[in-house]
């Protein structure tokens, strides 16, 4: 080819390269923007989300799980609680009196609590779970809901589960309550899900299990006469608001993390107001 040709033939591509660079940079902020709306609406529940909420706690009522299905499709993400509370009802039968009572008035408490609360709680993501998780933690404690469940505790079987676990949500929320009731309770819940993760994640899970096993047997002993209490740990107001997680018994050893507010900014709403059954 003749060398004075050659800019006549490089020209056009150089053209054509630049047009296509000028076209993807223009593509790109699009892009970004688009995901920083979608990351955005997870963050915050939606205007319509709030509306649709409200309006159905006011119309619901105190008793059954009316309440908890207000919560169902909203766009922070919150499942499980009407899942819960139709599961704990349904075999409500299988409870004595008293366990019966507990079922009933931790309910009634989260129902009650959920519709004084979300009204002030901030259209936060984070806020409003941490406003769900508090309740549950408030509701099961105060009406005993360990002793409710203590000799029936495969009525939770289907709550208790390893995929219910992700996201963090009402069921890791559930569970981690499970885990501070007794010895019994405990080890109930932990060979449950470990189970159910080593069919998952085979041999993962239980190197993590034999690796928390050992650490625990490894570290120094310290001997007190102060007795360990088995039962449920009561919440009080000096306690912070984002409960760590204990760690579990030698041999039992599942503790989950509920903190899923790493990508919020901002101070958290602390819940103040008082639940009480009526």
């Amino acid at each position: 080819m003749p060398l004075n040709l050659l800019p006549g033939v490089f020209l056009p591509i150089f053209l054509l390269l630049v047009t296509t660079c000028e076209q993807v940079l223009s593509v790109e902020p699009t892009h970004d923007v688009h995901e920083k709306q979608v990351s955005q609406t997870k963050r915050r529940l939606s205007l319509q989300s709030t509306v649709e909420i409200q309006s159905c706690l006011v119309s619901s009522g105190d008793v059954g799980c009316g309440t908890f299905q207000c919560f169902n499709n909203n766009s922070c993400e919150i499942q499980g609680l009407h899942h819960i509370c139709l599961t704990l009802l349904h075999n409500a039968g299988r409870y004595d009196s008293q366990g019966k009572s507990f079922v009933k008035d931790a309910l009634r408490c989260m129902a009650l609590g959920l519709r004084q609360r979300f009204s002030c709680v901030s259209r936060r993501c984070s806020a409003i779970k941490e406003m769900v998780f508090s309740l549950q933690r408030e509701c099961y404690t105060k009406h005993q809901l360990c002793l409710a469940l203590r000799d029936h505790m495969d009525t939770t079987g289907n709550l208790v589960q390893f995929h219910l676990m992700f996201p963090p949500g009402p069921y890791v929320e559930l569970v981690n309550f499970l885990l501070r009731c007794d010895d019994e309770v405990r080890s109930w819940v932990s060979r449950r899900l470990r189970g159910q993760c080593e069919q998952h994640w085979g041999a993962l899970c239980k190197s993590f299990g034999n690796t928390c096993i050992l650490s625990q047997s490894d570290a120094p002993q310290h001997t007190s006469t102060t007795p360990t209490p088995t039962g449920p740990w009561p919440i009080t107001a000096q306690e912070p608001t984002q409960e760590p997680t204990r760690a579990a018994e030698a041999g039992d050893g599942i503790g989950l993390n509920l903190s899923d507010n790493t990508t919020e900014s901002g101070p958290q709403v602390s819940e103040k107001t008082n639940v009480t059954a009526s």
